[in-house]
């Protein structure tokens, strides 16, 4: 009797990992397993794993070591997050009320849909562009801030001199806690702007633009979104005051950010250094300090005082920005304060294309509030920005590492606005337009 086994049985080493029967009758180990279908296992030898093993070099310096961890301006985030106390975490941070607005703001930037071209020549790019008439390394400019050495002792100076090194201008508030005599002696090399309010005391504001002028500052930025200040509901929370007040609650923050009230407390004292000292809330500050019956006639004033650039931070109108040019600005800045003023206002960038239309023939127009990234700024470019103004990523970096945060924060934003143009496909900042990037959903225009 014969037996017959079933086709699938003849010969159950047949590809299946044990061996193989050539044509001659031989047999060879395939190597994949055995004849259950399990996969052979051998434990790995040294020679083969020692290569995998690769350890992240020591950096000696604590700063240093830091930053390496830190990729993006969200990166930067996290580590301030963790320097400072929490006050002063959030005021640069936060935003006004809701902080519905910061939110539109950031959002707005999600939505740009990039338009790449292919098989282009990018082996190197050049990010650089004109900004108020002079050439910048990127389309960029480090915002006005007030209170900088709150967040870092080394301050104004520590980011004007990053600015510096990176090509791009930096541009000294009011409300800093340096002076505009002391930052341009110390960083000559920079591209220095100023900003101002209109303070109720117009003879005040007189008197500090002359000093403005004397200093030899490159450009005047006007801010003109602050009839009254935002309420800045963390800020409230916080009971932020400058200086720091020392309660029981800052006492105990002491704990467990012991450098920074060391550093607080054995340099200089923070105060405002384009004003008298100031011992009250932030709040209180700004509703005394500035001016809700300021109108366009203070702007032609200013204009008839100031020989140099002028440029007007703050519209969110199309109409506003043809009234601000007509009466002599330079360039406008397209910003909702950060989103730190009125809560629920305009995104800046759907706000954009509409005042690039309006006055874009007669003054360059910038824009600010919610860009984190390299490609938040050639996104703004693409849109008719010649520039975008940011805030809280240089910030960011300043509180995670002192001037060396902030290069490292100018670094990122330059790395990824140079990848976005390869990407693209553009070989030059100055080559990006609106057939790069579309705003998806783009709202009507105010």
């Amino acid at each position: 009797m014969v037996d017959v086994l079933p086709e699938h049985r003849r010969s159950a080493d047949d590809g299946t990992g044990g061996t193989a029967r050539g044509a001659d009758g031989a047999t060879a180990n395939t190597g994949t397993g055995t004849g259950t279908g399990k996969v052979r296992r051998q434990l790995p030898r040294w020679s083969e794993i020692r290569p995998l093993l690769r350890a992240r070099p020591f950096i000696a310096d604590g700063v240093d070591r830091r930053l390496s961890r830190a990729h993006t301006i969200g990166d930067l985030r996290a580590l301030a997050r963790r320097r400072v106390p929490r006050s002063v975490f959030d005021y640069v941070d936060g935003a006004a009320e809701s902080e519905i607005g910061i939110a539109r703001a950031r959002g707005a930037y999600r939505r740009v849909e990039f338009r790449p071209r292919v098989l282009r020549d990018v082996t190197s790019v050049d990010t650089s562009v004109d900004v108020v008439g002079r050439s910048s390394a990127l389309p960029l400019v480090l915002a006005p801030t007030g209170f900088t050495r709150m967040m870092h002792h080394e301050g104004e100076i520590a980011v004007a001199r990053a600015a510096a090194a990176a090509g791009v201008p930096y541009t000294l508030s009011t409300m800093g806690t340096t002076s505009v005599e002391d930052l341009v002696r110390a960083v000559p090399e920079g591209r220095n702007w100023f900003q101002l309010y209109l303070w109720r005391d117009r003879e005040a504001s007189a008197r500090l633009l002359d000093r403005v002028i004397a200093a030899g500052v490159e450009a005047l930025v006007l801010t003109v979104d602050t009839p009254v200040g935002g309420l800045r509901t963390r800020d409230v929370r916080n009971g932020l005051t400058v200086p720091p007040a020392l309660s029981p609650r800052t006492l105990a923050d002491m704990s467990l950010h012991p450098a920074w009230w060391l550093n607080l407390l054995t340099t200089e004292p923070l105060e405002f250094a384009s004003m008298s000292s100031w011992n009250g809330t932030v709040e209180d500050l700004v509703q005394q300090m500035f001016d809700p019956g300021a109108s366009m006639a203070d702007l032609d004033w200013l204009r008839d005082r100031w020989p140099g650039k002028l440029i007007v931070k703050g519209i969110q109108h199309v109409s506003d920005a043809t009234a601000v040019v007509e009466l002599g600005a330079d360039a406008v800045v397209v910003s909702t304060h950060g989103g730190r003023q009125l809560d629920r206002a305009p995104a800046p960038l759907e706000l954009l294309p509409g005042v690039v239309r309006a006055v874009g023939d007669r003054a360059e127009v910038l824009i600010d509030t919610g860009m984190s990234s390299g490609a938040d700024l050639v996104a703004a470019r693409a849109l008719g920005a010649s520039a975008g103004m940011v805030g809280r990523a240089y910030l960011f970096g300043l509180m995670a590492g002192g001037r060396r945060g902030v290069g490292h924060a100018l670094g990122i934003l330059a790395r990824e606005a140079a990848r976005t143009l390869q990407l693209l496909g553009v070989p030059r900042m100055t080559d990006v337009s609106g057939e790069h990037a579309v705003l998806r959903g783009a709202v009507a225009e105010p």
